[in-house]
């Protein structure tokens, strides 16, 4: 069991953890499917997806997020051969502020708000990444995305951001708690960077990694859900009031 008091700021990746872009980009590719008259099922193209926009991520790392979607995608249609559709290819690249939360997401945060500052470290834009930030209606003592720092995850570069930003408000790393779904870009840096990590398991129960890539990792603390988190924080009972948290 994790000492929560130990902590003053919880960082979560984005997608992924907050957001289920899985079944999100599932339900936006599944009428193309229907078009195209295509056999290949929504969890395949979400797969593909996720070594397509790695690729792009690692080899052009100030490449905008709806350019890497733009791209993607047409590596998408490549690689299942699919005619080119730049309509497609554009409203793919726009989605991303209409990817919904997990449904756990929004109350848990509430939850965590009262007791730990809160920080997203994320792999997109800042415009893609303000329109999730209305849907998750709680207040961030700071974003870091890639076109901020230039860089994609599993890359520094936005943990050393995220540290500096920490320090601002006297947050050491030692108070700092990482909580992410794919270990391939958080759990695997977080752990080499001495931060204590959160692995939330999103696809307990279904197979392969979906939209993020396979890693081993072994995090600090592994649950299913936010929820699981919030009730693992309730039980502890670390507190009996909301704390005074950093501004």
């Amino acid at each position: 069991m994790l000492e929560f008091s130990k902590f003053k700021l919880l960082t979560f990746d984005c997608y992924g953890t907050l957001i289920d872009w899985d079944t999100s980009i599932s339900k936006l590719v599944q009428p193309w499917l229907l078009e195209m008259n295509s056999q290949v099922p929504p969890e395949l193209v979400v797969s593909t997806f996720a070594l397509m926009q790695a690729k792009h991520q690692q080899t052009r790392p100030t490449l905008l997020y709806p350019e890497v979607l733009r791209r993607s995608w047409r590596d998408i249609e490549e690689q299942f051969g699919w005619d080119e559709n730049p309509a497609r290819a554009g409203e793919f690249a726009r989605s991303v502020p209409f990817w919904r939360p997990f449904a756990d997401t929004v109350e848990s945060l509430r939850y965590l708000s009262q007791y730990f500052a809160l920080g997203i470290l994320s792999n997109v834009d800042n415009s893609s990444l303000a329109g999730t930030l209305r849907m998750l209606e709680v207040p961030f003592l700071f974003t870091v995305t890639a076109e901020d720092v230039s860089s994609y995850k599993p890359g520094q570069p936005h943990f050393d951001a995220a540290f500096e930003q920490a320090a601002r408000h006297r947050i050491e790393r030692k108070e700092i708690l990482h909580v992410a779904q794919s270990k391939h870009h958080d759990i695997t840096p977080g752990n080499r960077l001495g931060l204590t990590t959160v692995w939330v398991n999103r696809r307990h129960g279904k197979k392969g990694t979906g939209a993020t890539l396979a890693a081993t990792a072994d995090p600090s603390l592994t649950v299913n859900s936010l929820a699981e988190l919030v009730d693992l924080h309730k039980s502890a009972q670390v507190a009996s009031r909301p704390v005074s948290l950093p501004q």
